[in-house]
């Protein structure tokens, strides 16, 4: 087989159609809960706090300096405020993706618990046979022999 069936074969296989499908929904997520932090959650939570703009939030390990050469030597910032930005996103992605499963999980379990309606298993020959014995048995003018 020629590697480009292969990858057709792999491609179109239903595990990585649905892989793909999800990365790309949870690409459009992630810009969805990106926007809902910096523009709903963050500027209420820095109302809460003060007025505190924690995009702005930084710890300034060094200040812009200017060398002999007269050239400015940018400053070394950590980005406090995007840390807190970045795991507040995480939190609400964990959370959906919690929920979500949680939802499948329980649709699964009421699946598994629904009654499974089977109709009786067809008797063998053997059984057959014997019925037919007994109920020959079973009628007084049945022939002994």
């Amino acid at each position: 087989m020629g590697i480009l069936a292969e990858f057709r074969e792999f491609a179109v296989r239903g595990n990585v159609i649905d892989l793909a499908v999800g990365v790309v929904i949870g690409a459009a997520f992630g810009k969805i809960v990106t926007a809902l932090v910096e523009n709903l959650i963050m500027p209420f939570i820095g109302l809460l706090t003060g007025g505190i703009d924690f995009s702005r939030w930084a710890i300034t390990l060094r200040a812009a300096q200017v060398d002999a050469a007269g050239e400015e030597i940018p400053a070394l910032v950590l980005g406090i405020g995007n840390v807190v930005n970045t795991i507040v996103q995480f939190v609400i992605v964990a959370f959906a993706i919690f929920i979500a499963v949680r939802f499948i999980n329980r649709l699964k379990r009421k699946q598994a618990e629904a009654p499974v309606e089977q109709k009786p298993a067809e008797p063998s020959e053997e059984v057959k046979l014997l019925r037919e014995i007994r109920d020959s048995l079973r009628k007084p003018d049945a022939p002994v022999t």
